[in-house]
């Protein structure tokens, strides 16, 4: 592990630590200041985040564009906060922290004892809307992308399976929607991070305008199994001295005609991709996403 490794976990491990004992009040208003302390120092990663929201909000100002920008850091700090307490977080806690909208054709597809497929972007915070999960909907499965340290994912993974979640990781050179397959039977949830693909197997969607690659996991999983597939997207909202969340459920996709699976995949992604585009158009803060996912910033052939 490098020296840059070991700072990295140490400060994870620090955040870890202080989640749990400092008043919340606090803690986000430390969230806060370490968010402004970024955004001024700047860097790459500030940089690819402003050209991902430029590319969503094409009409803002520069000035509005920063002021944007600034709000995305300190909703991704306060997203590592969130996630650092969810371990000392009560059952009564989480349910306090979530609000939900359109979830009943989820509930009736569970009850009836069928799988339901979710496809999130990366938007506001998938680790308290899975603790959720776990706690209201039932068994929860789900895919996590192995990041560099591996302590840190290490990390990541004792809390979310401490909620209860079923973690599959994405390893190169292993079978993961085999994995993922055979854990799709009965009355289970499986979100599924797919606004950037992570495989290399991905499909070209049209997304805010601009072309882009998304994992096709969710829908091919969808036609496989026979099971719904729902668009979801997750926001933050000001919440008592904090902040909760709220989860939506879009219409569910229907399944498109007979043909060629790849056709199907792309067309039932493309779908998943225009609901979360909307989304972001209206709460393009609470998206993530300090990666280049454009096609044309990859510097690929569209």
């Amino acid at each position: 592990m490098s020296t840059g490794d070991l700072l990295t976990v140490a400060g994870f491990r620090t955040g870890w630590a202080l989640a749990r004992w400092l008043p919340e009040r606090a803690a986000y208003a430390l969230v806060d200041a370490l968010a402004a302390t970024a955004y001024a120092r700047g860097g790459d990663d500030i940089d690819r985040l402003r050209a991902n929201y430029a590319a969503v909000r094409p009409d803002l100002d520069p000035a509005a564009l920063d002021a944007l920008v600034a709000e995305g850091v300190r909703a991704n700090l306060r997203y590592y906060y969130e996630t650092f307490r969810l371990p000392a977080m009560s059952g009564t806690d989480i349910d306090a922290r979530v609000r939900v909208e359109g979830d009943a054709p989820v509930r009736a597809e569970l009850a009836a004892g069928r799988p339901v497929i979710c496809f999130l972007g990366h938007l506001g915070n998938w680790d308290l809307a899975g603790a959720w999960c776990c706690r209201t909907l039932g068994r929860v499965v789900t895919v996590a992308e192995v990041v560099k340290p591996e302590r840190i994912y290490r990390e990541f993974l004792d809390v979310r399976t401490s909620m209860g979640m079923r973690v599959i990781p994405l390893t190169e050179g292993v079978d993961t929607f085999a994995q993922v397959r055979r854990e799709t039977t009965g009355p289970v949830v499986v979100p599924l991070l797919a606004d950037r693909d992570m495989t290399g197997a991905g499909i070209d969607v049209d997304f805010v305008g601009r072309r882009t690659r998304m994992a096709i996991g969710p829908a091919a999983l969808a036609l496989t199994t026979g099971s719904l597939l729902v668009p979801v997207s997750i926001r933050h909202e000001p919440r008592g001295a904090g902040w909760g969340i709220v989860i939506t459920f879009h219409d569910p996709v229907a399944a498109p005609p007979p043909g060629p699976t790849r056709r199907r995949i792309l067309a039932m992604t493309q779908t998943c991709a225009d609901v979360i585009a909307d989304e972001m158009r209206t709460h393009t803060a609470d998206w993530h996403m300090f990666q280049r996912i454009f096609t044309d910033d990859r510097g690929e052939s569209p």
